[in-house]
């Protein structure tokens, strides 16, 4: 038998049904079964004979349904399907989350493994949905999770939402004005029998009170160690409790070396730096970052001032172009390709400007590893028509690499390094002069709001080229806010 759309929407149900019971005898009652897809308990009875005869289920009268093997994996081939629709959905059409579930059941019958099979390559080969369910990879097998809901988590131990297993549209709203969504750091204060109510800790210390209904919708990771800590273990009381993988509160405002974080849809940010080199000059930019209705696309620029002898001018502007190839997962790092046209803005003639067009590519990858992030670049800068009265073709390739730990929620420490194979002409030849810039800093800020964050760092270049050294001071400032509301 073919899998028909009512096939496949039974085996899910059954799937789903099922999921988390441990018993290896797991039946799924058929009134259960009916309530779930909304027919009568003599049509879903009628429906589960007829899979039984094809092999898909275990059908026993008065006891229950399960799945074979075979339906198993066509089941979670579905679920595949499904959750991948509402990833491509969100992350490359710009749906909000609570809007794709009804959009995704209706697309998961008609679209070929062929496409599937595409999307999940360009989304990245990711393992979990917006709602954080689990994607089941293309043999149908599902990584395990190991998580807890906000009823059986330790209290007072800081915890990570890993997945809402309610797809209600108004439910989905609740948890994200109240900012319980995946990947928020949390913390459970108290739990209420008399009043049935779970009271948590989240983003900002906001205190919310929740039914014990809602907090069993909500799952959530906690990490081994901090398990630990909660049980007893009281030799790491001291230093790990703050030391899960849960989201750094401040990302995408490093100095110098390039984070690989596009930013979200319906937000933008301002970014504006200065540098005191120590030599009495000074070096500033603005730059802004849009993202293209996606996160995975993102266009920004940056207008560089410079000021030299007495004399201020603007400099070359650039326009840049950022592609979110990878998100970041456990084993993965985020991956963001950036490249970029140089415009011949500055005033050449007073020292402002190269001349002549030119491009730049970048190559940025980020991995958190608990409180540390961490950072590397490799990229180049080309300019084939630099000069004046004569034209150098002008290569200046580079290595970055950082280290960020967050000793608190809202403040980072920051070290950062610069490896740097300048080429330079002099209007008449070319050389190469070799630096290396390292940049110890912090960086601190606030958050607005839900969606407004400020963020402002400071740092001490330290700068060694050709044989001498200097140190100079760097001041970073960036505001970053929605332009449009989410749907």
């Amino acid at each position: 038998m073919l899998p028909s759309s009512t096939v496949e929407n039974y085996l899910k149900a059954i799937y789903a049904g099922t999921a988390g019971v441990n018993s290896a005898h797991r039946l799924l009652p058929m009134g259960q079964l009916a309530a779930a897809l909304g027919v009568t308990p003599g049509t879903a009875t009628t429906m589960v004979k007829t899979l039984s005869e094809s092999g898909l289920v275990q059908y026993e009268p008065y006891a229950g349904v399960a799945l074979t093997s075979a339906g198993e994996k066509l089941a979670a081939l579905v679920l595949r399907r499904h959750r991948l629709i509402e990833l491509f959905l969100v992350q490359m059409m710009g749906y909000s989350w609570d809007e794709v579930h009804d959009e995704a059941e209706q697309l998961e019958h008609v679209v070929s493994e062929r496409l599937i099979e595409r999307i999940d390559e360009m989304l990245g080969r990711p393992e979990v949905d917006p709602h954080g369910d689990p994607i089941p990879n293309s043999e149908g097998l599902v990584k395990a999770q190991e998580t807890q809901s906000l009823l059986t988590c330790p209290i007072g131990t800081p915890v990570t939402v890993s997945r809402v297993i309610d797809q209600n549209r108004v439910f989905l709203r609740f948890i994200e004005q109240n900012n319980l969504k995946p990947g928020e750091a949390i913390e459970v204060e108290e739990r209420d029998a008399a009043s049935d109510s779970v009271r948590v800790r989240g983003k900002n210390d906001r205190r919310i009170v929740i039914g014990t209904r809602a907090a069993s919708k909500l799952l959530v990771y906690v990490a081994r160690l901090m398990l630990f800590v909660a049980l007893g273990g009281t030799a790491f009381a001291q230093g790990t409790a703050t030391g899960a993988d849960r989201p750094f509160e401040i990302t995408d405002n490093s100095f110098l070396v390039e984070e690989a974080f596009n930013q979200e849809p319906g937000i933008f940010q301002n970014i504006f730096g200065v540098l005191r080199p120590g030599d009495g000059t000074w070096i500033a930019a603005f730059t802004q970052e849009w993202p293209v209705l996606v996160q995975k696309h993102q266009l920004s620029y940056t207008v560089p001032f410079a000021g030299v002898s007495g004399e201020s001018g603007v400099g070359d502007a650039f326009v840049h172009y950022r592609y979110q190839l990878w998100t970041e997962s456990e084993r993965r790092p985020a991956f963001s390709p950036r490249v970029s046209l140089i415009l011949p803005t500055g005033d050449t003639v007073r020292g402002f400007g190269d001349g002549g067009l030119g491009w730049e590519v970048n190559l940025p990858f980020s991995k958190q590893v608990r409180d540390l992030y961490l950072h590397w670049n490799a990229g180049f800068t080309h300019r084939p028509l630099a000069g004046l009265s004569e034209e150098f073709n002008l290569m200046t390739p580079r290595l970055a690499v950082s280290g960020i730990w967050r000793v608190r929620p809202m403040l980072n420490l920051m070290l950062e390094s610069v490896f740097e194979w300048a080429e330079v002409s002099d209007g008449f030849d070319t050389q190469r002069d070799y630096a290396t810039v390292l940049v110890p800093g912090l960086r601190t800020g606030w958050n607005i709001g839900d969606e407004t964050q400020v963020i402002l760092g400071l740092g001490i270049p330290l700068t060694f080229v050709s044989g001498t050294s200097n140190a100079g001071a760097f001041g970073y400032f960036s505001y970053e806010l929605p332009f449009r509301r989410g749907k």
